[in-house]
This record gives C-alpha cells, structure tokens and sequence, in this order.
C-alpha cells in the first residue's frame, strides 16, 4: 500500500471512524478529493474488511452544462468500479432564496437530506465526505473570523452520526500527487476560484500567506482544531449539566436561577445561556451578542424584558429570569395557563433528536426498506416508537397541541380531533399539555408521541424506507 493509503486507514482506526463489515456510501463531488476518497476506499476496503455500498452525487444545478457533466463524469465513475450509484438534483439557488439564506447553506442542508436517503435506498452503515486537512484549516479560520467559540474552533469532527471523514489527516495536494501518478482523472470546479466567496479568498490568499510565513501552518490549525474539539466536548458536559441544576422547563415557559448562573465561571456561564436560549429559539440562530444580553440580565445591569431569537427573558421577583415563546411574527405569549398560548416549536431533523427538557427526548433515525426490515433484530414496537414511510414527510418539527389540532388516526378511516383522541384513550387532563406531537412542514400531525401515527404516513407494500421516532425517559 502506498503512504497515503496507510495514512487514511491510521485516522480510520484512530478515530474508529467505522467497524469491520460497515457498508459505506461515498460521496463524490468529481473533484479530487472525493475521487481520491473514492478511490483510496476501494483500495482499504479488503484490509478493513468494509464494503462500498455506491456513490452519492448531489448536483446544485449552479453551473450549468458543467454541473451535468459533474454528475455524468461521477455516473461513470460508478459504473467502472461496479458500484450503486444515487443522484440527487435540486435549484440550490432557488432554494436559498426561498429559505433567505445563503447558496453555500442551503446546499449544505439539501446535500445532507439527499445523503440520508440514498444510505438508506443503498442500505449503507455511513457516508464518507471527502474533507481533507486543508479544508479543516480554512473552516476553523472562516470560524475565527465570524468569532466563534470553541464549537466553531474545533472545527470538522472526523465523525459525526453517520458521516464520516477519512481525509482529515491529508492534504489537497497529496491527493491531487496521488491521482497524478496514478493516472486517474478529475474534474476542476472553477466555482472554487471564485473570490466573491469567502472561503475561496481564505483558501487562495489568507492560507498561501500564512503556510509563507510559516511552512506547517495548515497542520498546526488542524492541530488546534483536534486540541479544541476534546476541550470544547469536556466544557459541553460540564454546562448541560449545570444547566439540568439550575433550570426549570415546561412546554411554556423555561426559568432559569439568575443568581447560580451568574456564580458561574464564565466560559460555563456562556455555554448554559446558550442552552437556555435555544431551547426557546424555535430553531432560530442564536448569536454570542443574544448570550451576553441574557448574562447582563441575570446579574441586573440590564432591565427586561428582552427580544430574543424567538422568545421574550425577563428576571422574576424570585431572583429567577423567565423564557416565554413568541409567535414568529414576534408577538409575546400572554395566556402561560392555556394550551393556546404554547408556541413551542423544535425542528426534528432526520436522523436527529429534541430534547424535550422535561427530562424526555424525541429522535428519528432513517431505516432502509419497509415495516419487515425496520423492525427486524429489533425490539417489538411499544407506545414510544412510531415507523413511517420516508416519502410521505418532510420538514419534521415537535410541538404541543393547540385549538383545533385535527388529523387522520391510523386505522380509522377518517378524520378526528386531538381532543376526541385524548377523550377516546382516556389520557388524563394533565397529560394532554405534556403530550409531544411530530408535524410537518405544513404543520399536520405525524404522530401523537405514545399514542397513535396518521394514517398519511404510515408504511405500506411501496415503501422504500422508513423513518423511527422514539420517544424517551420520563417526565419530570
């Protein structure tokens, strides 16, 4: 084997990246790093004992003739080394422009989802990415530059759930060297010359100077990165459960002990904010300057209330600062008592989980093939688990009920109000508030979490994949 091909199963076996008999999806863009990746995993593969379940492309459609000519050159690719291959297509730039964000997320967001299905229609363990050394360095400099902390300075993990990346400890010119010499072509995306992005002007500027000033600079922000992410996984324990001491959460409202956080070392005080602003967020982005308001409101040198990313803190007269949910068009929750007040919304990414912060959780995995194979080696299915059919839902989010919630009960032939449901099952008042609902992007009940799915999701005999929701642990 050649010292590259060592290197990669070194950062496999030292990050246990995957296990003997993993079957690993590789994405591949047609540039060099993925064609590499591609090409290095077939190479390990017998040594590793894993197999290669196919290639994923995802086209972005941003360049025309030549993104088509992308998915062709990686079509072929596939077909030369026998391997599956699953395509994924969509109008990136449309798509951010409807999200109102920007090219490079939206296509980060719709390039994962694609991921996640073609591993589950392939029957794949992983996915393999093709991010090298040098991309780690640009990505804890980008993140430098917008003043990230450690998350953001940690950079890459070479593991996160299913993606997995083998190339960390390699650099783009070693695989570009590597294909040279093995004569194996690559496409050139002129896209990565664009200086209109920043990560380019990084990649093509700011790294050229600093490896001139100091040759092993790409290694050591790698290094650092490495350094960061084992500091930042520590301070992350230690701040969830000092947030768990010092919080109460219900579907309505979060109250957090103004005088502990305050008592708390700052680094840690950070990181628990943080927690308690997401929580309330709805999944908006919530920022450094959003986290020193909240500090400078439990120590008193603020007065509340304040507007924060989806939610109103103000401090109670018991030394407390109390979260309430907004509607998105920002208007402040004013009935807590009444389910028609609760606001609460999390996004459910798939695979992902909510916690509920009541001491339950809520996840979705994605499963390859129907009800026979989600199941199999498996428990039997109880009240905290839910199968569906993955090409019925999209945009998954958890809620609580609210007036008027209707939907379709598996089995039932038609439709039914929340209510009557509750009413029906004989769950007690108390619990109704408490129940967690999974909705989608048109906000219709998946699942009644612990009770029943709709009859709009479930598996039939065409199901080609199925998404798992648990629901875990106990109400407080």
């Amino acid at each position: 084997m050649s010292v590259l091909t060592e290197r990669v199963c070194r950062t496999i076996d030292r990050y246990g990246l995957f296990a003997p008999g993993a079957r690993l999806l590789v994405a591949a863009s047609g540039g060099a790093d993925s064609t590499a990746l591609v090409c290095l995993l077939r190479e390990v593969a017998p040594r590793l004992g894993i197999e290669l379940a196919g290639l994923a492309h995802f086209n972005h459609r941003l360049r025309g003739d030549a993104s088509d000519t992308d998915e062709q050159f990686c079509r072929t690719m596939a077909g030369r080394f026998a391997l599956g291959f699953e395509v994924g297509r969509a109008d990136v730039r449309h798509e951010a422009r409807r999200l109102r964000t920007s090219v490079e997320d939206a296509g980060r967001r719709l390039r994962y989802e694609f991921f996640a299905e073609a591993m589950a229609r392939l029957q794949a363990t992983h996915v393999a990415v093709g991010h090298t050394r040098d991309d780690q360095a640009e990505t804890l400099l980008l993140n430098l530059l917008r003043g990230a902390g450690a998350a953001g300075l940690a950079g890459m993990p070479s593991r996160r759930g299913a993606i997995v990346r083998p190339l960390l400890d390699c650099s783009h010119q070693d695989l570009v060297e590597w294909l040279a010499a093995a004569g194996i072509p690559f496409r050139e995306d002129e896209s990565n010359r664009d200086r209109r992005y920043l990560r380019n002007r990084v990649r093509h500027d700011v790294i050229p100077a600093l490896v001139s000033a100091v040759p092993s600079a790409v290694q050591a922000l790698a290094r650092a990165a490495d350094i960061t992410r084992a500091e930042d996984e520590y301070l992350g324990r230690v701040a969830a459960e000092a947030f768990r001491a010092c919080s109460r959460v219900t579907e309505r409202e979060l109250c957090l002990d103004a005088q502990a956080l305050v008592g708390m070392p700052l680094a840690v005080a950070r990181r628990v904010a943080l927690l308690a602003l997401r929580e309330r967020s709805s999944g908006r982005y919530v920022g450094f300057q959003q986290v020193e308001r909240l500090l400078a409101l439990a120590a008193g040198r603020v007065k509340g209330p304040l507007k924060l990313p989806g939610q109103l803190a103000e401090q109670a007269g018991t030394g407390q600062v109390v979260f309430t949910s907004t509607e998105s068009r920002g208007v402040r929750v004013t009935n807590r008592s009444s389910p028609s007040g609760n606001y609460f919304r999390a996004p459910l990414s798939i695979p992902g989980e909510v916690l509920l912060g009541d001491g339950r959780s809520l996840s979705c995995e994605l499963r390859p093939g129907g009800l026979e194979t989600a199941i199999s080696g498996t428990a039997v299915l109880d009240r905290g688990t839910a199968v569906l059919d993955r090409d019925q839902v999209s945009a998954l989010a958890v809620r609580y009920r609210r007036p008027g919630d209707r939907f379709r009960p598996l089995g039932l032939g038609g439709h039914k109000t929340l209510q009557d449901l509750f009413v029906d099952r004989k769950v007690p008042r108390g619990e109704r508030d408490h129940t967690p609902l999974v909705v989608d992007r048109d906000d219709r009940i998946v699942w009644v979490a612990g009770h029943v799915i709709s009859e709009d999701f479930r598996v039939s005999e065409r199901t080609r994949a199925v998404v798992i929701l648990k629901l875990r642990g106990e109400r407080d």
